[in-house]
Order: structure tokens, then sequence, then C-alpha cells
């Protein structure tokens, strides 16, 4: 009887110490904490989202100062075992919307020269043919920096499990923190037993579909994209695919050799499939990359202009989570009474959804 009430006891501690552990897959309690944690970021900003109570388990342990394009996180511990580190989205500043705007792509494995004394050495993925915003990778850049001491205390304080949480902005830019995170796993630059888990909310694309295949592979049940389908900004930046963003063995690359021994109106044919997208991506990385790169120098003029990946092919990253409006929803976020380009986007409609979904995910 003893040992019976023993083992019982035993049992009982290992499965409430391990409820507290991080599991995969979406957590529709766990992501709507998330939001409530992301609203509280807002509090000392002009954009205060309103209307959503503070966090129910979680405290704040660190606030961090603005960096890089205005860039900013919070430290949250959700309990002994779980962190949050939570990336503010995009505020009322020339300098924050400069991170969205700042979007042409550059290769997932180099470096950027960002200061005298700051060069970013990074590997977002193991793919040479991967490419992220290279906004967001300035600002990932400076976060992870800021970042990387806190993880490192927390390990040594037994803290494992890492939520990396953002919404808009601080949704994009938790995709790169994340594969940057599993990158230095890998390199045995971070502990390969911490565990992280991410939520990237109403987030705006990371980079190209090279990159989005090794994220989701190496994430799988473990990130999330949640997105609002009356929502704008998931469907940005604007996707552009070319002949060369296809894998190499594709059945369109041999008609592009061949074109040049057939008539003129074929070649003619030819030509206009094809340049019309070349032509795009180019104009979007003058104007997207060189141009909005001297504006970046204006606030960072030691920021050496990197060079581009030849690509805008900028695709939907992560597993996705669709918060379907319902007719309540349509009254409460009323397009006909209101003109506001965020209706649909900011938190208070995306924590409604929430709210009414149903947990019916594994």
């Amino acid at each position: 009887m003893i040992k019976y009430w023993l083992f019982s006891c035993l049992l009982f501690v290992a499965t409430a110490v391990e409820a507290q552990r991080l599991n995969p897959g979406f957590n529709l309690p766990e992501y709507q904490e998330m939001l409530r944690v992301n609203a509280h970021i807002y509090e000392q900003d002009e954009s205060d989202p309103s209307d959503i109570p503070a966090p129910e388990y979680s405290k704040l342990i660190y606030r961090s100062p603005a960096m890089g394009l205005n860039n900013l996180y919070e430290l949250w511990q959700r309990d002994e075992n779980t962190a949050i580190f939570c990336t503010r989205g995009s505020v009322d500043d020339n300098l924050s919307w400069l991170a969205n705007l700042y979007a042409a792509m550059v290769p997932a494995i180099g470096k950027l020269e960002i200061d005298t004394n700051f060069v970013f050495d990074y590997k977002l993925s193991n793919d040479p043919n991967a490419a992220v915003h290279v906004g967001y990778l300035i600002s990932t850049a400076f976060l992870s920096r800021d970042m990387l001491p806190k993880i490192d205390s927390l390990y040594q304080q037994g803290t494992k499990d890492i939520l990396i949480v953002g919404h808009s902005q601080g949704g994009g830019i938790s995709y790169l923190l994340t594969a940057y995170f599993y990158q230095l796993q890998d390199a045995g630059r971070l502990p390969k037993d911490i565990r992280f888990k991410t939520y990237c909310s109403a987030a705006p694309k990371p980079g190209n579909l090279y990159f989005a295949y090794e994220y989701e592979t190496r994430s799988y049940g473990w990130a999330y994209q949640i997105v609002n389908p009356k929502d704008w900004v998931p469907q940005m930046p604007f996707t552009v695919q070319q002949l060369q963003d296809l894998p190499s063995r594709n059945p369109v690359t041999p008609i592009a050799s061949t074109i040049k021994k057939q008539g003129l109106k074929k070649r003619i044919a030819f030509r206009m499939l094809k340049n019309p997208s070349q032509k795009a991506v180019v104009n979007y990385q003058k104007i997207l990359g060189k141009q909005v790169s001297k504006m970046v120098k204006k606030y960072l003029p030691n920021f050496k202009e990197p060079t581009y990946f030849p690509s805008n092919d900028y695709v939907r990253t992560g597993t996705h989570v669709i918060l379907t409006p319902d007719a309540e929803y349509f009254r409460m976020f009323d397009e006909q009474k209101s003109d506001e380009m965020m209706l649909h986007h900011s938190l208070k409609p995306y924590y409604r959804l929430a709210l009414a979904l149903k947990p019916t995910f594994p």
C-alpha cells in the first residue's frame, strides 16, 4: 500500500513537472497569453492596443532599450522552466518602418557590416539558395546580440524552454531569430537541449522558398504563423517569381536555351513572359534595396550596403493557423464604418479571433 502511494506521488510530481514544459503543437491558450504579452510591450508607446488584459501567468523580468532600427524586446518568465522573448512590432516612427521598407533580399548565409565594431556573421540556413529580408536581418543582429547573454543566464538558472513571439514586424523578426538560434545550436554556440517554440502573429513574409523549406523542416511542430485572412500584412512584401527561382532541374530552362533557334514571334513571346518579372526584381532591388539603404545609413552611418540576392520570391513561412472571422467579428470590425488601415491587423482583432477559435489543433 505504501509502495503504491509512493509511486502515485512520484507519478503526480513527474506529470506536474512535464506539464510545465513546452510541448509541440499549436496551443490556443498559450497563443492567447502570447498576445497578452505582446499587448504589454506597447504600454509605453503611443500605439496602445487597449482592451487586451494583462498577461495571466507571465512575469516581466526585463525590457530592452530601443536599438538598431528602433527595435525592442521584452523578456518574460512564464514559469521556472519557460522564458518568453517578445519582439515589438512596428511603431509610429520612421526608423521603425525602415525595417519593413528595406525589403531587398540577402543570402541567408553571410556577414552584415553594421558598424565599425559590429559585424554580424550569420547563418540562417544551410541552403545556399536561401535568402531573407535584409531589414529584418539588421533587426535580428541587434536584438540577438542583447538576447544571447540573457539566454545564457536563463540556462544557468535551469530555464531551457524558450518561447519566441512577435506580432506584425515582431513576427517577421521572430522567424529570423529562431533560424539564427537553431544554427547557433548546430555550431555548438548554444546548448542543444534548449527548446525553442515560436509564434509569429500577423507576420510578413521573411524570406524565399528555400529558406522556408529548411525553417519548416527544422521547426516542424514548434513554429506557427497565425493569420487573419482579412489582414494585408501577411501578404507583404510583394512576391515576384523568376525563372532562376526554380530548381536547376525543371522543364522551363531547356525552353529558354532552345528558344533562340525558334522564329521571331516565338522569341518575342518568350521574352514577354520572362522579362517583366526580371525587370520587377531589378526595380524592387533598386528602390527597396539601394534607395532605402541610403535612408538606413542616416541612422547607421557606418552601415555598409550588402550585396543583394537576385530574387524577390517571398513566401509565407511556418505552419499556418488561420483565424477565420465570423459574423460577430465583422460587426465589431466593420470596414464600412472605419477607414483604419490596420483595422484587421492590430492586436485587438487577433485577440478577438483567438478567443473565438475552437481549440481543435493537436
